[in-house]
């Protein structure tokens, strides 16, 4: 069965290219081309593609807004962006809303394909030339956090987070609206979880992990 694509950007000339590079790999299928944010929505609503190549930079619902709404939705597409320029701020919240690929305009098409396909496999791809160090260290610490959230509960790590911050008991029940025999709760179930024996060192691990 081909890999089926929805291809959105705003420029008419980008989508030609990319739907003639495709169009010579049998493995895939276009089954949508877009130019706006809206209209991206639509089609991976309506077609449900496996992938959805998009820049972040569309009219009316850019990029990060379609991404929004697709997790929001639940949609099971995996997206893949393709843009001129991405600032840590948006790769940080690209990350965040379950981006699964990322290529610079700049690089040959061939690693928007190998892109594609590893995406489809199941895999993260970062092509290293489009990324820099700060993307790789925003990585690790999305890695962490995930880690994290396999063996905490989100109220555990908002307490391990505040702890890291050299918060006191008292405080982090002031500032999480708890009892205090609460927190110390909590935070006998986090050293046990975490095999750890002090807030110090629980600092060390929030701080690996991404959670300050």
């Amino acid at each position: 069965m081909p890999i089926t694509l929805v291809l959105a950007d705003n420029h008419p000339l980008i989508l030609d290219g990319l739907e003639n590079l495709f169009r010579l790999e049998k493995e895939f299928t276009v089954v949508a081309r877009c130019l706006d944010g809206e209209e991206t929505l639509k089609a991976v609503r309506k077609y449900k593609p496996e992938i959805l190549v998009l820049d972040i930079r569309m009219p009316g619902k850019d990029g990060l807004s379609v991404l929004r709404e697709m997790r929001k939705e639940k949609l099971p597409t995996s997206a893949v962006l393709l843009t001129a320029a991405l600032d840590e701020e948006e790769l940080a919240e690209a990350v965040r809303l379950g981006l699964r690929g990322l290529v610079l305009k700049e690089l040959p098409p061939k690693l928007l394909v190998q892109c594609i396909r590893e995406v489809h496999a199941g895999e993260l791809w970062l092509e290293k030339r489009s990324v820099s160090s700060a993307l790789e260290k925003l990585l690790q610490r999305e890695a962490g956090r995930h880690e994290a959230a396999q063996v905490l509960t989100s109220r555990e790590i908002e307490i391990a987070r505040q702890v890291a911050t050299s918060l006191r008991n008292k405080e982090i029940a002031k500032q999480l609206f708890i009892s205090e025999g609460t927190v110390k709760m909590h935070l006998h179930n986090i050293f046990q979880k975490l095999d750890l024996d002090s807030r110090l060192k629980l600092s060390r691990y929030a701080q690996e992990k991404g959670l300050v």
